[in-house]
């Protein structure tokens, strides 16, 4: 039987980080000093103007960053330093305990597949369902993030659906194995004003429904003063400050 989780102990810890690229034109250092703490049941804001590294950190996190990337420092989750895992290991912590919501939802889900069996099929790779419990399950998903008729969602393909109609399939597909730690990258970027904030009221709203971490990726101070518990400000790839949002927002050093 699996054990209650330690909400006192950090999900993910993140000290040092340092990220550099080496391409044909030179060394390109994205990250040079970035340390953060995500808990359990928290959403963790992490700011910071475009270009400073905030995106590569997150990806770090993950482990998506290419061949060409050098990694320093430390990434922990639930004590297990991340750069040691094999490539098996690894695939079944991003497909079980962490998710990641992407800034354009149209380049996550494979346009030539319904939505539906795309949920699907995730949830028969990790969590051995049938054909029947995972069609089900999708609808379940599909309706737990506010989508209409969430028994016929799944049959449109993504072109027949809104970008914020996307972007809620989208966290529905992360959402599929009940993830420990949920990222989201700029998930509201290129929606229109009223589709940003339906998917801001989600994301409250699944802050208080489910006990996952969350960590919500930004350059927009408003979207964090509504979202988040907690924010870590970045600037040219370090990590230069961190508070509760209210102090934040209050005091900002």
């Amino acid at each position: 039987m699996k054990e209650p989780p330690d909400n006192q102990a950090p999900l993910v810890t993140v000290d040092r980080l340092a990220v550099t690229f080496h391409t044909p034109r030179g060394t390109v250092r994205a990250v040079r000093e970035a340390s953060l703490e995500v808990r359990r049941g928290e959403l963790l804001g992490l700011v910071g103007e475009s270009g400073c590294g905030k995106s590569t950190a997150a990806f770090a996190i993950m482990g998506y960053l290419p061949g060409t990337a050098r990694v320093d420092g430390s990434i922990l989750f639930e004590g297990t330093e991340v750069a040691s895992m094999g490539a098996s290991e690894l695939r079944h912590l991003r497909g079980n305990r962490m998710a990641m919501v992407y800034q354009d939802p149209a380049t996550s889900l494979n346009p030539t597949m319904r939505v539906g069996p795309q949920i699907e099929e995730v949830l028969r790779e990790h969590l051995g369902m049938d054909s029947r419990q995972a069609r089900e399950r999708t609808a379940e998903l599909f309706e737990s993030v506010g989508l209409a008729e969430p028994d016929l969602i799944g049959r449109r393909y993504p072109h027949q659906l809104s970008g914020g109609m996307q972007q809620r399939v989208v966290i529905a597909m992360a959402l599929a194995c009940d993830p420990d730690l949920l990222i989201m990258d700029e998930p509201t970027t290129g929606l229109d004003v009223t589709t940003e904030a339906n998917i801001l009221d989600l994301v409250v709203d699944l802050k208080q429904r489910v006990n996952a971490g969350i960590l919500y990726v930004s350059h927009n101070l408003g979207v964090i003063a509504r979202v988040a518990d907690r924010v870590i400000v970045m600037y040219a790839g370090q990590t230069v400050e961190q508070a509760p949002v209210g102090g934040l927002f209050k005091s900002p050093q």
